[in-house]
């Protein structure tokens, strides 16, 4: 990949599949956009992601700094690094060639660059073959109007072994201001009630990805669940606030829950994923900062862009005197 490409895709994340879509719209499983593609308009979250991202600076601390240890624990493991592999849906569905398994080749890169991998949205048949032989998985499941299916979907993962499961809470809406309907299949709202006894249908811990609120945050907590996502989900909500910018008021919220804080939204470089770990994150997801590479060349290229995400984020460590990932310090940034 060429310098001009990578430039790119750091801004955008999106120049491949923009390709993909503009030449062969008719492999798209769902709607137009199922792999996000950010359109740059004000009502765009990303967009404003970006900017807030953009304008975070960071002090240099060098005395005394040492080479960090990037060893995170997540639900009773370690792992290489705190960045995770987002919960990607669909793409064994998206290239015109389909003996390429982008799910199966990203599952494999995480288990061998040692990083904790989600699953989204897949049937369950998909979703077996695709953690076959894999690493630690947590699965990401939609909120169904058929309330069993979320619960059998829930039970499916913990049979084969997943470390924990979840649900975008946020992906309620549709864009005509109805209940979504994602592959044919109808979604529904998720009440408080709803969401205590999806977080204790399984015996593994329970993720509630899509919280940005303080709100949501404590009824995430109350409902049971063990772990968050701070997130808007690709900008599904237009004129969406930063991720990052809800982070310390969730993450002081939270303080005394032992809960796990995870965040995502336009992380595309390890610069990125240092400021929201040194703005209170415990781990961070990382969806389009591998797209392209996975899309493109697969798992080779996505191990190698896991490993340039962790040097990057090693690099600002080092600049700044932070020795491992518990060691953050928030006051190091500094708003433009």
């Amino acid at each position: 990949m060429t310098h001009k490409q990578n430039k790119v895709d750091a801004s955008s994340g999106s120049s491949f599949t923009e390709k993909l879509e503009q030449e062969a719209p008719q492999v798209w499983p769902g709607p137009k956009g199922m792999i996000p593609v950010t359109s740059g308009r004000a009502d765009d979250a990303n967009v404003h992601n970006r900017n807030y991202l953009d304008n975070i600076l960071v002090e240099m601390r060098i005395i005394d700094a040492v080479k960090p240890d990037l060893t995170t624990e997540f639900f009773g493991k370690k792992y290489a690094s705190p960045i995770n592999l987002a919960a990607v849906s669909h793409l064994n569905k998206v290239l015109p060639d389909r003996s390429r398994k982008p799910m199966q080749e990203k599952v494999q890169a995480a288990k061998s660059q040692n990083v904790l991998n989600w699953i989204g949205m897949e049937s369950n048949q998909d979703y077996a073959e695709i953690v076959k032989n894999s690493g630690d998985t947590v699965r990401i499941v939609k909120p169904f109007a058929e309330h069993e299916d979320i619960i059998n979907e829930l039970r499916f993962a913990q049979d084969l072994g997943a470390l924990a499961v979840g649900m975008d809470i946020d992906h309620v809406p549709g864009e005509d201001g109805k209940y979504d309907v994602v592959d044919g299949i109808n979604l529904g709202p998720v009440t408080f009630s709803d969401l205590r006894r999806y977080a204790h249908a399984t015996s593994l811990p329970f993720v509630a990805k899509g919280v940005l609120s303080v709100q949501d945050a404590l009824k995430a907590r109350d409902a049971g669940a063990s772990a968050i996502v701070v997130s808007h989900h690709h900008g599904r909500l237009p004129f969406g606030v930063p991720p990052l910018k809800m982070l310390p008021a969730i993450k002081e919220a939270l303080a005394d829950s032992n809960m796990t804080i995870f965040v995502d939204g336009s992380l595309m470089t390890g610069y990125d994923v240092y400021k929201a770990m040194a703005m209170g994150a415990d781990g961070v997801l990382v969806g389009r900062a591998i797209l392209s590479e996975l899309l493109q060349a697969g798992q080779k290229a996505t191990e190698e862009k896991i490993k340039l995400l962790n040097e990057q984020l090693s690099q600002m460590m080092l600049y700044t005197g932070i020795p491992d990932t518990k060691s953050f310090d928030s006051s190091v940034l500094h708003f433009n």
